[in-house]
């Protein structure tokens, strides 16, 4: 299915940033959306893109960017659910970052999900693309609120796919491991763990999603590596979960990660 429109939240950085650069390149017409007003507009000004600042993680900001998006383009042929967030660390992350990393990492999907299909399944057509994480089909030691709030992005996409893939829409999931972004690079000591198979930059994502927006295959892995864990942890789960704990407790020991 071609793609000639497209939205991407959390745009203003990151990997958000090189997709909507990337579709700009290939002459896709593109909607820019990201809280930072500032870092939209930019973005928008270097690829000729409409920028709708906001979160669309609510109801309303997520309304407001699709009606904005519908005027502007017309149609809108896939929407990329990019915007997310890595909040707390450890047992004692607080309600706050768990209610935040909910309403960003999985609702923003939901509400986004609710506007589009009605309009893509009487078309026949359309794509819904999800930046997870390898930590949405693996784990993130450290981050419960993420590693949990990814899986539960995968899920939806999971189930998006099986409910209306004979409609005609494509539902795809993103799930790299360590990317060159700020919200890597707020990950501190950890950063050594998710760069483990090289860190790739937010263009290199880019640049490996665009093959898949033509072969319409699920998940996307930038970092090839990540089909081979899913497979051991599918295979063998406790043993894939002793795995797990030995690397816990060695960056515990390095003062790495804490031990609660």
């Amino acid at each position: 299915m071609p793609v000639a429109t497209a939205v991407v939240t959390g745009a203003g950085s990151g990997i958000g940033k090189a997709l909507a650069e990337r579709l700009a390149i290939e002459g896709v017409r593109v909607v820019v959306n990201d809280l930072d007003a500032t870092a939209a507009a930019a973005v928008a000004a270097s690829t000729g893109a409409l920028a709708v600042p906001g979160d669309a993680a609510t109801e309303a900001g997520v309304e407001l960017l699709h009606a904005a998006a519908v005027a502007h383009l017309d149609t809108i042929d896939a929407w990329f659910a990019n915007a997310g967030v890595d909040a707390g660390r450890g047992l004692q992350t607080a309600e706050s970052e768990w209610a935040a990393s909910w309403e960003v990492n999985v609702m923003a999907h939901v509400r986004a999900a609710r506007l589009l299909l009605p309009d893509w399944v009487e078309r026949g057509s359309g794509r819904f693309v999800v930046t997870a994480s390898a930590a949405g089909v693996l784990t993130m030691l450290g981050a419960p609120a993420y590693a949990v709030t990814k899986h539960g992005a995968v899920a939806f996409a999971e189930w998006l796919a099986t409910t209306y893939r004979h409609r005609g829409v494509v539902v795809q999931a993103i799930c790299p491991q360590g990317v060159d972004t700020p919200m890597l690079r707020r990950a501190g000591a950890l950063q050594d763990m998710l760069s483990h198979d090289q860190a790739l930059t937010p263009a290199d994502v880019a640049d490996m999603v665009w093959s898949p927006l033509h072969d319409d295959r699920f998940l996307v892995l930038p970092h090839p590596e990540v089909a081979s864990y899913a497979a051991a942890r599918g295979g063998d789960r406790d043993r894939w979960l002793a795995g797990m704990n030995r690397l816990q407790q060695r960056l515990e020991q390095q003062q790495v990660l804490p031990g609660e």
